[in-house]
């Protein structure tokens, strides 16, 4: 970050949903052997990293508090995403029922709060991805802004909702959203400092 940027204890981040966003949606999924990256996810991780910002992961997770998945198995599973793609700074994670009216649920703000705390950010700081509208508008419930990256499960409706504006933005891909959040977040706070960090090792070339 920029000396004004570290003054101020400003910290960007960039709040990446978990099924459907970096890895192919596989409903229920408490297996990490069935984690697949999509396209670019790999790539827009480190460019988020290279670009000197926080990156993390907000997930909804209803599985657990319905009884279908253990903790342990969403663990496993956002350990596999964190081997492949990340290293994330923080994981955000709902384990309620849908039905339970908890205040982390997307699209509520809770995970996204509970992110940006975690990094150091403010919640006006960061830009959530997702791919369907209760990503959007957990970040405009937290004062964040919000990029839809579009798939075959997301309304028509939710990508012309973000497409409007009103804090949020509609990209063609993850490598697109991020190079909008990045954007965002540089007009925002002002250019960081890039990471000379080296990105980890190809984990998809491993048994």
């Amino acid at each position: 970050m920029t000396s004004s940027s570290r003054a101020s204890g400003r910290v960007g981040a960039v709040l990446l949903d978990r099924d459907g966003t970096l890895v192919v949606d596989v409903p229920q999924n408490g297996d990490p052997a069935l984690v697949r990256l999509v396209d670019g996810a790999r790539e827009a991780v480190a460019a988020v990293r290279a670009a000197g910002r926080a990156v993390g992961v907000v997930t909804n997770q209803s599985a657990i508090g319905e009884g279908v998945l253990t903790r342990a198995q969403v663990d496993a599973v956002d350990a596999r995403v964190d081997e492949l793609a990340g290293p994330f700074d923080v994981w955000a994670v709902c384990p309620h029922a849908v039905d339970a009216g908890c205040a982390c649920r997307k699209p509520a703000a809770g995970l996204v709060r509970e992110a940006a705390a975690a990094v150091g950010a403010d919640p006006a700081d960061c830009v959530v991805v997702g791919d369907i509208g209760t990503d959007v508008g957990a970040a405009r419930a937290a004062g964040a802004f919000g990029v839809l990256v579009p798939t075959p499960v997301t309304l028509p409706e939710e990508v012309a909702d973000a497409a409007a504006g009103h804090g949020s933005a509609v990209a063609g891909s993850l490598r697109e959203a991020v190079a909008l959040a990045l954007e965002h977040l540089a007009e925002r706070l002002g250019p960081a400092a890039p990471t000379s960090a080296p990105a980890p090792a190809p984990a998809e070339a491993r048994p």
